[in-house]
């Protein structure tokens, strides 16, 4: 067995590369996703090693460091952070040259030929299910037998083997809260709108949703939702809850964990038992029962992707919601205390000055406790990059949809709405949002009602507002 380091890469700081953030970017507020992805690749090699650089504050000499004791290194890489992760991987092998490295990832598995081509010191990248292609290398196998897999041959040619088979049966993967338990340190890992610390994982691949712009089964998840049985999620979250004493919620990271409503039921009747505090992403549909049942067995929190409030825009994004069916949801939610992070894409196709501010209006009649402005990102794979390219809204110098520090642009723009107009209305709209008096006031007796509250969001607020004066300086 190769001993195998599973590597999230120093990049950018402050940037949240993990496989559970919607966007690889810096944030507004410093927030660090789990690395589930590498960790289910960890778990799946014996003996292996998971290291995040970016929430460990690990610099390229700490890494270079460890690597020195590894045969093979998988790099979990991203569109924004690809330049940098091939940086790394030359330091890699420049400080180990016996190393093999290579990539996973969406980015890779949507353009392995041409990730391949970018650098020589690239050996392979792995496409669906590249947990399963990786434990094959890391077995010795031979690397024209493996499925999955795509790698530079000894006379320096890049072969490209036959997919690998998408796993039917969930339950075969192993914990990955084990390799967390082993590998890191989980207060490193936080975000604004959940309980710290908090502990993240999957309990399924792929959504049944279409939405263009939605990277993850447009490229490794697939658009039918697998998932692990009722008995085995619960079997982890038990070891869990007694591994992690300290943890204060648990987040179920599926893209759309409701999409199956029975086994949602059953899970939370479950979690009930355990009397653990969860939370999970949801679309704006789930019905007022399914909502309670989860609710009366621990459910705290439903991160919801409105996306916009224009319901042409939900059409043209193949969203499949109506914005009716979205406010009784919300209106179900606030009425059974169950809190709500809404999330909004601006600058989606369709978009104007016009649905910008319908958006907004939406946002603040709703009214999530808290919520996340984003700006459409068109990632190789999607049917919103191909879009883009075919109607002339994406430019080549913006590409790689984020600056030179990180931060998300506006990589989009249309002969009505600048990419300019785009970028600025994220500020507009968090200002709107949050300096309301209702909104301020809420956020106030939420501090005052607990001192630790009273800490983190007052740290946020100081890293809200540097974040936007970093994003002026950076516009003009």
């Amino acid at each position: 067995m190769m001993r195998t380091l599973c590597l999230q890469a120093p990049s950018f700081d402050g940037f949240d590369g993990g496989a559970g953030s919607r966007y690889q970017a810096r944030r507004e507020i410093r927030s660090y996703w789990y690395p589930t992805w590498l960790a289910q690749v960890a778990a799946a090699v014996p003996g292996s090693k998971l290291v995040d650089s970016a929430p460990h504050r690990l610099t390229l000499t700490d890494v270079l460091r460890t690597a020195r004791d590894y045969d093979l290194a998988v790099l979990h890489t991203s569109t924004p952070s690809f330049a940098s992760d091939v940086a790394v991987i030359k330091a890699l092998k420049e400080a180990n040259p016996q190393l093999k490295a290579g990539f996973v990832g969406a980015k890779v598995a949507v353009e392995p030929d041409a990730s391949l081509k970018s650098s020589p010191v690239i050996d392979f990248v792995a496409g669906n299910e590249f947990d399963f292609t990786i434990k094959e290398i890391a077995e010795g196998r031979d690397w024209s037998g493996i499925n999955g897999l795509s790698y530079r041959g000894a006379d320096g040619s890049i072969r490209h083997n036959s997919p690998r088979p998408i796993l039917a049966n969930m339950d075969e993967l192993p914990f990955v809260t084990p390799v967390y338990k082993r590998d890191l340190a989980i207060e490193n890992y936080f975000i604004g709108y959940l309980k710290h610390p908090y502990i993240s994982l999957y309990t399924g691949r792929g959504c049944k949703s279409r939405c263009t712009f939605c990277l993850w089964p447009q490229t490794v998840g697939g658009h039918r939702y697998r998932t692990r049985s009722v008995g085995n999620v619960i079997d982890e979250i038990r070891w869990a809850k007694a591994a992690f004493p300290q943890v204060k919620e648990f987040f179920f990271d599926d893209d759309t964990f409701t999409d199956d409503r029975p086994r949602t039921e059953a899970i939370a009747r479950e979690l009930g038992k355990l009397g653990v505090t969860w939370s999970c992403n949801a679309k704006a549909n789930v019905p007022r029962d399914t909502l309670k049942v989860m609710r009366d067995n621990g459910l705290r929190l439903l991160l919801v992707g409105y996306e916009s409030g224009n319901q042409q825009i939900l059409y043209n994004i193949r969203k499949g919601m109506r914005i009716d069916v979205a406010r009784r949801f919300t209106k179900d939610c606030h009425e059974l205390g169950i809190t709500i992070h809404g999330t909004f894409i601006l600058g989606l196709p369709g978009e104007s000055r016009e649905t910008i501010e319908e958006t907004i209006r939406f946002a603040t009649e709703i009214n999530p406790h808290t919520i996340q402005v984003s700006l459409a990102a068109p990632y190789p794979g999607t049917e919103l990059y191909r879009d883009a390219l075919d109607h002339g809204w994406l430019d080549e110098e913006h590409a790689e949809l984020v600056d030179a520090h990180g931060v998300q642009i506006a990589p989009l723009h249309y002969p009505h709405l600048s990419h300019s107009e785009i970028f600025h209305s994220v500020e507009d709209f968090y200002r709107r949002f949050y300096f309301r008096a209702p909104k301020i006031a809420s956020i106030v007796g939420e501090m005052v009602r607990s001192p630790e509250v009273m800490v983190r969001r007052l740290r946020e607020g100081v890293e809200f507002f540097a974040f936007l004066r970093e994003r002026r300086a950076l516009a003009r």
